[in-house]
């Protein structure tokens, strides 16, 4: 593994420990060159479906792009980094689950606002407004008494 810091090729692991379901390893590293340390997640490499988009075009699937969208709505929100890491596990499992090789972008953003619904019920208001566009306050207003009841 080549050191982030010096691109040393040479690090030394230091520490391995799974996960508590175990679906990756943990790595800690130390680089032979610069004595830093840093680590790594071992995954196994999976083949997620195409993302096909309202336009019609494909994209990869991308775990950053998850990542980033459920980020933004939970801005400044008391919700930790491993209980949105969690939701994306679920995701990405239930995407995988589905077998099939392309997958609308509507149907990732249910499953997104429906794990923000579980995790903060301002940053799944915060999705939602956002991801099914309203056209009027009424849409919006109706939206948040239900999450209100």
């Amino acid at each position: 593994m080549k050191c982030p810091f010096c691109s040393h090729a040479d690090t030394q692991v230091m520490e391995t420990r799974v996960s508590e379901d175990a679906d990756f390893i943990r790595r800690r590293r130390m680089c032979a060159s610069c004595d830093k340390r840093f680590t790594t997640y071992e995954r196994p490499e999976v083949s997620f479906p195409w993302i096909v988009k309202k336009d019609g075009r494909r994209i990869e699937y991308g775990r950053d792009k998850l990542l980033a969208s459920m980020n933004l709505a939970l801005r400044k929100r008391p919700v930790s980094t491993e209980q949105v890491d969690a939701a994306v596990e679920r995701m990405e499992e239930k995407l995988l689950n589905l077998g099939l090789r392309e997958v609308p972008s509507s149907r990732i953003g249910e499953l997104v606002m429906r794990e923000l619904k579980k995790l903060d019920k301002v940053a799944y208001v915060r999705f939602a407004s956002v991801y099914r566009s309203f056209e009027d306050i009424d849409e919006f207003k109706t939206l948040v008494d239900e999450v209100r009841r």
